[in-house]
C-alpha cells in the first residue's frame, strides 16, 4: 500500500474558504512504525473545521486538510501496530497525537496533553514525523498513530458514528465526570449538533434531560431525542426559567453566544450541581459568587476526549443504538455544498461526507 495517492479537499486563503476547498494532492506524513493508513469512508463536518478553514485557529494555512470525525477503513499497519489489524473499521477524531510522557498521557487522558496535535489543522510533535502537517479526513486516507485510531464496534452503525469523534465524545467525557446516569437529571442547553448528542447520550446514560432552545421550533425534535421536558426560551429569559429553578444536576451548554446570561442558567441546578461550558462564549463570563457558594455550584469546562472515553461511547451508542446521532449524508465530490450548507444552519444534526470509493454508503 505505499504506492497510495492521497487527496484531500484543501483550504487556501480565497475569499470564502470553507465553499471553495479544492481536491488537491496531499503529502501525507512519513510512515511510521506504529502509523496506520485508513481508507476514509465517512466524515463528519464540525464547527470548528469551518474555524480552522477560516482561519480562527492560528491562520489560513495553505493546503489544509481539515476533517476529525473519520470513520474509515485500516488499509496498512506499521511493524509495531499492536492494537489494530489490516480491515478493521476505526474512528479518528479530533486528536491525533501527544507527547506520550507527560502524567495526562500516563494516566490515558491524552487530551489534556499540553502539546497534543489536533486532526484540524496541527503539526505532528514527536518522532520522524515531528514538525509535519496532520491531513484530516476531508480525504481519501488518513495516516498517524494508531493510538489515535480507535476500533467501531461491529454493532455500531458507521455512516453516523463520525459526529460521536468529536461532538459526542465532547458531551459524553463531562457527562460522565459529573456523574450523569439513573437518578440524575441533565438540562442540555442549545439543540444543534453538539446539543442533540447531549440529549441522547445522557439519555443513554439513564440521566432524565430537559433539553433548552430558544423558541418551540425544536420541542418535538428534542423529544424525540429523549428528552422528557423541553424549555422554549426567549426574550426574558429570567421569566422562561423561573418554573424550572432548582431542577437540575448537570448543565450541558452547547451555545456560543457573543455573551452568555450564566446567573439565570445557574438558578436552575440542585445544590452542588455543576454548570459545564463545551460552547464557546467570547466575553467572559460574570458568574455571580453568592449562588456558587450558598448551594456549592460549580462552573466547569471540557474539551473533546482520550482515546479511551471515545472507545467507551462507542460501546454505549452500540448498547443503545437508538442513540446513534442524526445525520444527512453528501458525496464526497459535494463538500462545498456541505460547507455552504452547514454555514447556513441546514444540519439537522450533524452532515457527514462519504466516500463511496472506500466503501461508504449514502
Amino acid at each position: 500500500m505505499s504506492d497510495i495517492t492521497f487527496k484531500g479537499w484543501a483550504g487556501h486563503n480565497v475569499a470564502d474558504p470553507t465553499t471553495h476547498l479544492t481536491l488537491s494532492e496531499i503529502t501525507p506524513k512519513s510512515f511510521d512504525p506504529t502509523d496506520v493508513d485508513v481508507a476514509v469512508r465517512y466524515c463528519g463536518i464540525c464547527y470548528t473545521d469551518i474555524g480552522s478553514y477560516e482561519g480562527e485557529l492560528g491562520g489560513i494555512a495553505e493546503g489544509r486538510v481539515c476533517g476529525h470525525e473519520i470513520i474509515g477503513e485500516v488499509r496498512r499497519i506499521g511493524p509495531e501496530v499492536t492494537t489494530l489489524k489490516v480491515g478493521d473499521v476505526v474512528g479518528i477524531g479530533a486528536q491525533t497525537d501527544s507527547c506520550g510522557e507527560c502524567e495526562w498521557c500516563a494516566a490515558g487522558e491524552e487530551n489534556l496533553c499540553a502539546t497534543k496535535a489536533l486532526t484540524f489543522g496541527g503539526q505532528y510533535i514527536k518522532g520522524p514525523s515531528k514538525g509535519q502537517m496532520v491531513n484530516g479526513g476531508f480525504a481519501n486516507y488518513w495516516r498517524g498513530p494508531e493510538k489515535f485510531a480507535v476500533r467501531l464496534p461491529d454493532a455500531l452503525d458507521p455512516a453516523s458514528s463520525g459526529p460521536l469523534l468529536c461532538g459526542g465524545v465532547t458531551v459524553f467525557a463531562p457527562l460522565k465526570k459529573y456523574g450523569a446516569g439513573p437518578g440524575k437529571r441533565v438540562g442540555v442547553i442549545g439543540l444543534g449538533g453538539l446539543g442533540h448528542m447531549g440529549v441522547l447520550i445522557a439519555r443513554a446514560m439513564g440521566a432524565e434531560v430537559t433539553a433548552l432552545s430558544r423558541g418551540q421550533a425544536k420541542k418535538d425534535d428534542a423529544l424525540k431525542l429523549g428528552a422528557s421536558s423541553y424549555v422554549g426560551t426567549g426574550s426574558d429569559l429570567a421569566a422562561d426559567l423561573k418554573d424550572h429553578a432548582n431542577t437540575l444536576d448537570i448543565i450541558i451548554c452547547t451555545i456560543n453566544p457573543a455573551a452568555l446570561p450564566i446567573a439565570e442558567y445557574l438558578s436552575l441546578l440542585r445544590p452542588r450541581g455543576t454548570f459545564v461550558m463545551v460552547g464557546v462564549v467570547p466575553t467572559p463570563l460574570q458568574v455571580p459568587t453568592f449562588p456558587l457558594i450558598f448551594n456549592s455550584l460549580a462552573v466547569a469546562g471540557s474539551l473533546i476526549g482520550s482515546p479511551s472515553q471515545i472507545a467507551e461511547l462507542f460501546e454505549l451508542i452500540a448498547a443503545h443504538p437508538e442513540a446513534a446521532p442524526w445525520v444527512n449524508k453528501y458525496r464526497f465530490e459535494d463538500i462545498n455544498t456541505a460547507m455552504a450548507d452547514f454555514n447556513a444552519g441546514k444540519a439537522k444534526y450533524r452532515l457527514v461526507v462519504v466516500n463511496e470509493e472506500n466503501g461508504g454508503k449514502l
